[in-house]
């Protein structure tokens, strides 16, 4: 194989093996980002998807301002060499930091041990990308090969390494998917050396371990192997503040993009109830069941189908079954198959025309095919039940069916993969879009029913629920919301029955007598008094403004969520500094569900501002503090416009892709998918446009005034025709939905990605030395952006993100003033 791209008398190195080696290394850190947000859904209590971000932007910044400091320590000569051992010390670094989040238990806040845990866990995330933004670094600035050709690589490389997450995580659990991760980075290692004319034609130095990238790839995919194959295999010890005892009780586990599936024999033959009714005969039943779990916390249940479905009759005094008791209506849709439970409870009631919806293809096979549990459920085969592997909102918009009743029951159960717990994250099937799509598809006289968490005395979450029933009904024309609402509770469980239609007050009275047969409380009824003076204003509100008006007033946060807002599970006012920060001060004592909604979402946000404040010291200390010599004697001019610039496109470039990927993530219905396709569109569409910047130069005012302002343009638009495009396209199919997505990020990223290196080009037409500075100090800004960027949404709402980020962009032109682009632009021409 021959060299080349070498300039005369520079060392040489074979570009056959260097191409691939730096692709190999960006899609194994790409991979290394994407499973670590997956292990950390199932480590800690919330989606971190902004915190995995921020570490690996602040790692690889890190990592490059380190070779910026030291850059006489590394020679031409020995570029290829330096690479394949900064490769090396990636993968072994990465399989340190597996060991670490596995064993490391990030709980608990507001003492110096918490946030000692939360540095912990923010440096062993780290040190991998500290490794790969030197290797990164290096190849772009050492290597003797075409910068533009080093750079597509790294591109492509990044590109693949956002899609290739997917099928791994379908094939292997998510700890050995970070091994193999890192058997990757050994491999790209084994290139760089491989690419080493000097050492492919014989070397007598002693290599050591960084030196034999064969062998430390082999023992770590060797490990990776034998961990997934293994029963006894490497798992994370503390999940969700609970130390997880793995023991004969342990049946089945399986991990996929979405989550980790765990199934466990349940010791008790009492019938697991969500709401049971107080006079229930339990005792009269005894079951055979299942416990699944879902990322530590989240629970169904599944039972051994009875000979006779009189041995479900428990089913019957459940609150969450509440619209069974309303006659007729035999065409039934679930929103959430998990275990078989809402199945079993049509089938108790004697639906049998049912059409149950999972978007977890696990629990669906658990269902169908997996043996040992589909007989058990005893539900494969069943005539008239249909099992459909998809995204329900998405289904619901793609299908012409009507049902007579559709059931939503304890969706999310604090699960970390789509709201997630307590919650920092999306969820796009309790927002006013996704409601008016379900009851959209009701026949004329169906009911949709959804059951929640209830605290008797508190309606946070029940009051949410109701508000966002009659921002969908007024939507959809109704001018009298309280007519097509019943609500009931029990003890920590509440029940909507909601229909488009007011519903009939036979329909009224039946389910009346119901919930006082079985010892639940009326709250909401359309012939009757309402129990609740805060529920009784949300659901009278004589108008969408009025509605707004009063749950925006309240102290917590119960305004309907839209697709905006979709943060249903977050009843704190972000849009209230002083009162968040007085809840944060005292905390709320109360009991029951308010706990854990409430005090979650407060430990959510607490946790959130710790984020920040580890990000802010360990930016300070390993960024802002080693380059602040760049600029000692850089003119003022140049260091106050370059770093204004710099700070404005980290933050810019963030608020675009933290509000895509919470945008994209409620349009395609799951984190990891819109993670996976807005990383890579952005990775693909900014590479492209910061290599046509070199094509087409922003070298006169002019030009950088007008990219700018089509940069601020084009995002802040999408403010106006993005939600109505991507609701009206919800009914297409996922990969039809990805293309969407694809189309939309494209030109975004293209425009964006001419800010780095325009910048660059323009602070050193005027002076070099600061460079490294504006490098460090746009790392930091995105570093710390991206944490902002999350709250911003919470409070604001998603195209709010957008438009702040298209206002950076649009900022830009008055730093190029004080810069003095135009004076630099003139004298060249």
């Amino acid at each position: 194989m021959t060299a080349t791209g070498a300039k005369p008398n520079e060392p040489m190195v074979r570009s056959g093996f260097f191409y691939p080696g730096i692709a190999v290394v960006t899609c194994a850190t790409l991979m290394l980002q994407l499973i670590m947000t997956r292990l950390l859904s199932l480590i800690v209590w919330y989606h971190l998807a902004f915190f995995a971000i921020s570490i690996a932007m602040f790692g690889m910044t890190a990592g490059a301002v380190w070779v910026y400091l030291r850059r006489s320590a590394f020679e031409a000569s020995a570029i290829a060499r330096d690479l394949s051992r900064y490769s090396t010390l990636f993968a072994l670094t990465s399989v340190l930091s597996v060991f670490l989040l596995i064993t490391l238990a990030p709980v608990g806040m507001g003492s110096p041990s918490a946030l000692l845990a939360w540095t912990e866990l923010a440096i062993a995330m780290a040190v991998p990308y500290f490794f790969s933004g030197v290797v990164v670094s290096l190849a772009l600035t050492r290597s003797p090969l075409p910068v533009p050709r080093v750079y597509g690589a790294d591109m492509i490389g990044a590109a693949v390494g956002c899609l290739a997450v997917l099928a791994l995580l379908s094939l292997t659990d998510a700890v050995s998917a970070l091994l193999w991760s890192a058997a990757l980075a050994g491999a790209g290692a084994l290139l760089f050396r491989m690419a080493d004319v000097q050492t492919t034609q014989g070397s007598i130095e002693n290599p050591g371990l960084l030196g034999r990238p064969a062998a430390v790839a082999a023992v770590i995919a060797v490990l990776a192997l034998g961990n997934s194959l293994s029963e006894h295999r490497l798992r994370p010890l503390i999940v969700k503040g609970t130390v997880e005892v793995r023991g004969s009780n342990l049946l089945f586990e399986r991990w996929n993009s979405f989550s980790r599936i765990a199934v466990f024999r349940h010791a008790s033959t009492e019938p697991h109830m969500w709401g049971a009714s107080p006079g229930a005969p339990l005792d009269r039943w005894s079951i055979e069941q299942r416990r699944i779990n879902i990322d530590g916390v989240a629970g169904t249940t599944m039972f051994r189908r009875p000979v006779s479905l009189d041995g479900a009759g428990f089913l019957r005094y459940d609150i969450t079954n509440l619209a069974h008791h309303l006659p007729g209506r035999p065409r039934v849709g679930i929103i959430g198959a998990g275990g078989g439970r809402d199945i079993l409870s049509a089938m108790v009631f004697g639906r049998r025309d049912i059409t149950a919806l999972e978007i977890n293809p696990i629990l669906v096979n658990l269902l169908e095919g997996e043996p040992g549990f589909s007989k058990f459920a005893g539900l494969s085969g069943e005539p008239g039940l249909r099992l459909v592997t998809d995204e329900a909102r998405s289904w619901f918009a793609r299908t012409e069916d009507s049902f007579d009743l559709i059931q939503m029951t304890m969706i999310d159960t604090w699960a970390a993969t789509g709201a997630g717990a307590f919650t920092l994250s999306e969820n796009g099937l309790y927002t006013v879009e996704g409601w008016r799509i379900f009851l959209s598809h009701l026949s004329p006289d169906g009911v949709f029913t959804v059951s929640r968490w209830y605290a008797p005395g508190m309606v946070n979450e029940t009051g949410r629920m109701i508000a966002v029933t009659v921002a969908a009904l007024m939507s959809l024309g109704a001018t009298e919301p309280q007519r097509h609402v019943f609500l009931a509770a029990g003890e920590n469980i509440a029940t909507l029955v909601v229909s488009r239609q007011p519903l009939a007050p036979t329909d009224v009275a039946l389910l009346r007598e119901a919930a006082a047969g079985l010892g639940f409380e009326t709250l909401l009824s359309p012939d009757g008094p309402l129990a609740s003076d805060v529920l009784a204003r949300i659901v009278t509100a004589g108008s969408p403004e009025a509605l707004q008006a009063y749950t925006s007033s309240l102290p917590l946060d119960l305004t309907p969520a839209t697709d905006d807002r979709p943060f249903f599970f977050n009843q704190l006012p972000l849009y209230k500094p002083l009162n968040l920060a007085r809840q944060l001060r005292t905390g709320i004592h109360a009991s029951g569900g308010d706990r854990g909604v409430v005090g979650g979402n407060l430990l959510a946000t607490a946790t959130l501002l710790m984020l920040l404040l580890i990000a802010l010291i360990l930016v300070v200390l390993t960024i802002v503090v080693p380059l602040r010599a760049a600029v000692r004697d850089a003119g003022r001019g140049l260091v106050v416009g370059g770093t204004l610039y710099f700070v404005l496109i980290g933050v810019g470039f963030m608020a675009v892709e933290i509000g895509m990927l919470q945008c994209m993530s409620v349009f395609l219905g799951h984190p990891i998918y819109s993670l996976s396709v807005v990383l890579f569109t952005l990775i693909l569409a900014t590479g492209l446009g910061s290599l046509l910047s070199e094509r087409i130069p922003l070298v006169s005012a002019r030009r950088f005034i007008l990219w700018a302002l089509l940069t601020g343009g084009y995002v802040a638009g999408t403010r106006f025709w993005l939600p109505d495009v991507l609701l009206a396209c919800d009914s297409w199919t996922l990969p039809a939905r990805a293309a969407l997505c694809v189309a939309i990020i494209a030109p975004a990223g293209l425009l964006m990605g001419f800010g780095f290196p325009t910048g660059m080009h323009l602070a050193s037409r005027i002076d070099r030395r600061p460079t490294p500075w504006f490098w460090g100090i746009n790392g930091a800004a995105g570093v710390l952006a991206a944490i902002l960027c999350v709250a911003l949404s919470m409070a604001m709402g998603i195209r709010f993100t957008l438009t702040t980020g298209a206002a950076c962009y649009v900022a830009l032109i008055g730093c190029g003033a004080i810069m003095g682009f135009a004076d630099a632009a003139t004298k060249k021409s």
